[in-house]
């Protein structure tokens, strides 16, 4: 294409005729005709570009602000619409999720601000008082609501909040993405290796800082937990079996966890800094601890329910390990469990993880060791846990943290 900005004499011609034709017309807004025409010749006394490429081309003349409008025909027209697309999405500067993911949620949410969970306010608890005393539970509890000072305890808080909800974040983007991926005849370890690639990736993996929390489980029918498969398991997952797909991630020493009959001796728990199991449960069916819930306290709340018995006991082959959280020093002969400690201390600290981690880490001939971790306490092995062969298990789970202020059920989607 060709341009050159030397004026036009045809274009200058028809200018002239128009602006005489413009003399006949009556005033337009108080100005006379010839004011009007005064105006017109200012605005385009300047010089012309002409575009040419060998089809069809506009010549526009340049105004008194500089601004040049140029239309060749229309390619360039197309290429102009194009170029103000990309100009406007590098102007606003906003980072879309790949698909497959594979961006960093801490990249898609620079500042920080993440996405809140559902938040439901304290309701008066009535059971165990007078009526007469209704009116104080809703005033103490407004105030809760309301008063400053709980609202300072709450912002003292928005760190920990903050890194409960970019794990919640990871976590449905992950869930999102394979469930899509995830279809009848694919084999467990390949889901699973899968669904961590990617949560690696979205949690900016980064040693005990930043990563998963426990091993993918994905128990199948009647296991209800506690499965993954270990190197050389080619399960594979059929039409008709019950998949109960259990991740989650740590951030900060922090946990975020999402994992007929309720199974009576499975419950919820508290969740503390290292530790996916804090000490306090939440019991499915009455009775258990007396305990009571209290505030910045943060618990994942776990309903299972079952076709079977209700009620599980161990299984056969053992896929999950976590290190005793309350462990002190414990003398160790054979060397190669003094070397298998220190992968699990570098690697896991106190947090869960699997045979399949230990030979992604490059492990080998450790299955000795490990045991004689077990057998002197320093590492709990944790067993699938099964109701009776035949049956159905399933669980739903949400993380609830409890702030000063309200309840946050930081794990709530658009899916559940």
């Amino acid at each position: 294409m060709e341009c050159t900005s030397e004026p036009d004499k045809e274009s200058e011609k028809s200018l002239d005729e128009v602006c005489q034709k413009m003399d006949k017309l009556p005033e337009l807004n108080g100005d006379s005709p010839v004011k009007l025409v005064t105006k017109k010749k200012k605005k385009h006394k300047k010089k012309t570009v002409k575009c040419t490429n060998g089809g069809d081309a506009t010549l526009m003349k340049e105004n008194e602000t500089g601004d040049t409008s140029v239309n060749c025909g229309e390619n360039m027209s197309s290429a102009v619409k194009t170029s103000n697309k990309k100009s406007k999405s590098e102007n606003s500067g906003v980072i879309r999720q790949t698909d497959p993911p594979s961006i960093p949620v801490c990249q898609l949410y620079p500042k920080g601000d993440y996405p809140v969970g559902q938040i439901i306010n304290y309701e008066p608890d009535t059971d165990w008082l007078v009526h007469m005393f209704d009116f104080l539970l809703i005033f103490l509890t407004i105030n809760r609501t309301t008063s400053e000072e709980c609202k300072a305890r709450d912002n003292a808080h928005i760190e920990i909040y903050q890194q409960f909800r970019e794990g919640a974040e990871v976590h449905r983007q992950t869930r999102n993405y394979i469930k899509k991926w995830i279809r009848p005849g694919i084999r467990l370890i390949d889901m699973c290796e899968e669904l961590e690639r990617t949560s690696r990736a979205l949690i900016l993996e980064r040693g005990l800082d930043a990563g998963l929390a426990f091993p993918t489980g994905c128990s199948i029918n009647h296991c209800a937990a506690h499965y993954t498969p270990n190197g050389g398991d080619n399960t594979v997952l059929n039409y008709d079996d019950v998949c109960k797909i259990d991740f989650g991630y740590n951030k900060s020493h922090y946990h975020y966890i999402n994992s007929v009959k309720p199974i009576r001796n499975l419950n919820g728990h508290s969740l503390g800094p290292y530790q996916i199991h804090a000490g306090k449960t939440v019991p499915i069916v009455r009775g258990g601890e007396q305990t009571r819930m209290e505030e910045n306290e943060y618990y994942a709340i776990e309903t299972f329910g079952s076709t079977g018995k209700g009620y599980v006991i161990d299984g056969d082959e053992v896929s999950h390990y976590m290190k005793n959280f309350d462990v002190r020093h414990v003398p160790l002969r054979l060397a190669k469990s003094k070397q298998l400690l220190n992968v699990i201390d570098r690697n896991f600290s106190t947090l869960a993880f699997c045979r399949r981690w230990l030979d992604r880490l490059g492990e080998t001939k450790y299955l000795m060791a490990l045991k004689n971790l077990c057998d002197v306490g320093i590492v709990d092995p944790y067993p699938p846990l099964c109701d009776q062969r035949g049956c159905y298990t399933a669980q739903w789970e949400h993380t609830i943290l409890l702030r000063p202020t309200c309840k946050e059920v930081v794990s709530r989607g658009e899916d559940y």
